[in-house]
């Protein structure tokens, strides 16, 4: 047999939250009901889900997970961003629900990848598509990039934000004379990132101030600018 489709069935609190988010991200609902019990389907292009509600769920204490392979996690994740802007402001990275911004997973062979984490606590965990010719991924070179690597995969993909902080904590506190300033410069803003979704808005300040005093040449700037804009929006968020 071919063209089988899997549908997730996810748990939630409130199925009308659910929607209300998921229409924010651009989908749209296919079948709702109250009864037997409350159910709902939403669709996005080829992405399918749907949810279940069970009165008094706790999102935070949720398992629901599933897998999302685009072949464009950039233009997705652009799309759900522009989304959250018009409907809330800004991207939601704190709390319940939220979103992780597309960093490159250790733990994926370095395919990039970034989750949103729905009002029902369910990880929508998204992963580029492997090219079918994709050569092996270079392990991170450098201390700074290796921190980052293992913190990235702790808290975007395991959900422990607070061991990925201790992680970045740790190798930002041993500053070394050929530390990567780009790199460095990437740590500050994802441990200012870490800082908002733990409801810590002292720390993630000081990072994003601390992110000023990093000088940069002609050819780190080009480099660094899509964390600069990462900076931005926090800084945004912050307001």
């Amino acid at each position: 047999m071919t063209n089988e489709v899997a549908v997730p069935l996810l748990p939630c609190p409130s199925i009308d939250d659910v929607i209300a988010f998921y229409q924010v991200l651009g989908f749209s609902t296919t079948y709702k009901q109250r009864k037997p019990y409350p159910c709902a389907g939403l669709q996005r292009e080829g992405l399918h889900l749907q949810f279940f509600e069970i009165a008094g769920f706790d999102p935070e204490q949720s398992y629901g997970s599933c897998l999302v392979i685009t072949p464009d996690i950039t233009e997705l994740h652009r799309a759900f961003a522009a989304g959250m802007r018009a409907a809330y402001g800004k991207i939601l990275v704190s709390g319940v629900p939220r979103m992780t911004r597309p960093r490159a997973r250790k733990n994926a062979d370095g395919l990039g990848g970034f989750s949103v984490i729905d009002p029902g606590g369910n990880w929508i965990r998204v992963f580029q598509k492997p090219a079918t010719t994709a050569t092996p991924a270079l392990s991170p070179a450098g201390r700074l990039a290796k921190a980052l690597a293992n913190a990235v995969v702790l808290a975007d993909s395991k959900g422990d934000a607070r061991q990925a902080v201790r992680i970045l904590d740790s190798a930002l506190a041993r500053p070394q004379a050929d530390d990567d300033p780009v790199t460095h410069l990437e740590i500050l803003v994802y441990r200012a990132e870490l800082a908002m979704a733990l409801n810590d808005r002292e720390t993630a300040t000081e990072m994003l101030a601390r992110v000023e005093h990093i000088t940069l040449n002609a050819d780190e700037t080009a480099r660094a600018a899509p964390t600069f804009e990462i900076a931005a929006d926090l800084a945004a968020a912050l307001r």
